[in-house]
């Protein structure tokens, strides 16, 4: 569907903002390469970079300085999946969901790698971290079967839901129902990077690692085998009696180890790295800066 393996969007020495394939082994990671300074890419041409007009040109170019993969104005929404990964929903003390549990977040959520998200005021106490696998979604489609799911779908990004605890679970801010899209949708609350790799090499990537850190420590250790509802379930639901529009993003859910699932949870603070890996894809890195 899309004409690339991998999609970055990056800067150049003179100042120019480029999308295009980064030249790169399977193995490397992306991010440590534009770190150091060592990786090249490829220049993508076109207006669309999920149409099959686009081409990887032989303009290749230094990348001085990596971005996300996508703009908020190239996403017109972000679905996200509540508990879908069941030692997660076992450290919340919850049942599987018989259904895939959907809540919003804005397109302004969209960061880029390398970002500082920037935490308002009412929302850092109790801020947390949740590294997931997020599905890009291709071509626009509607009452998508599981067979067909992976047509639909360009390719896989890493990312971090980035949540206020306090708006979401505390019944004297959130009453008595948890509050998820508030909690979750202050701009810059979605990170993306380092790239996005298509399905032509991750497939429906159901065995990927996944692992967040902060300021080095390893908080998620997880593997997306341990999904409740993969890639293709996700699709195919929700794009049932809905339009799932082209560069819109599924947030597929996040692993244990998130903060609030501490016996003494250790929120985010002020100037905190977050890292999210994911096998196949490579390092999302951002920092936390309290307004």
């Amino acid at each position: 569907m899309v004409v690339w393996n991998r999609l970055i969007r990056f800067e150049t020495n003179d100042g120019h903002i480029y999308f295009g394939e980064p030249i790169v082994k399977d193995d490397e990671d992306i991010a440590s390469l534009a770190e150091s300074g060592q990786l090249k890419a490829a220049v993508l041409t076109g207006d669309d970079v999920f149409d099959s007009s686009a081409k990887v040109t032989s303009n290749v170019q230094n990348v001085k300085r990596l971005l996300g993969p996508l703009t908020a104005s190239q996403v017109p929404i972000i679905r996200c999946v509540g508990l879908n990964y069941m030692k997660h929903i076992k450290e919340g003390g919850r049942s599987p969901p018989p259904y895939p549990s959907m809540f919003f977040k804005p397109a302004e959520c969209v960061a880029d790698h390398g970002s500082v998200v920037h935490v308002p005021k009412l929302a850092q106490d109790q801020c947390d971290y949740e590294g997931e696998l997020t599905i890009v979604i291709g071509k626009d489609g509607r009452d998508i079967s599981e067979e067909d799911a992976l047509d639909y779908v360009a390719g896989y990004v890493a990312g971090d839901d980035v949540s206020a605890r306090k708006w979401q679970r505390d019944p004297a801010y959130a009453g008595g129902v948890p509050q998820w899209c508030f909690s979750k949708g202050f701009d810059a609350f979605a990170p993306l990077g380092p790239c996005i790799v298509s399905t032509s090499l991750l497939g429906d990537a159901s065995n990927q690692t996944l692992r967040t850190l902060v300021n080095g420590e390893v908080r998620q250790d997880s593997n997306t085998s341990d999904l409740l509802f993969g890639v293709k379930k996700v699709v195919s639901f929700l794009s049932q009696g809905t339009t799932l529009r082209k560069g819109s993003l599924i947030m597929t859910g996040t692993p244990s180890g998130v903060a609030m699932g501490m016996k003494n949870p250790l929120w985010l603070k002020d100037g905190d790295v977050i890292e999210v890996y994911i096998g196949g894809i490579g390092t999302l890195k951002h920092k936390i800066a309290f307004s």
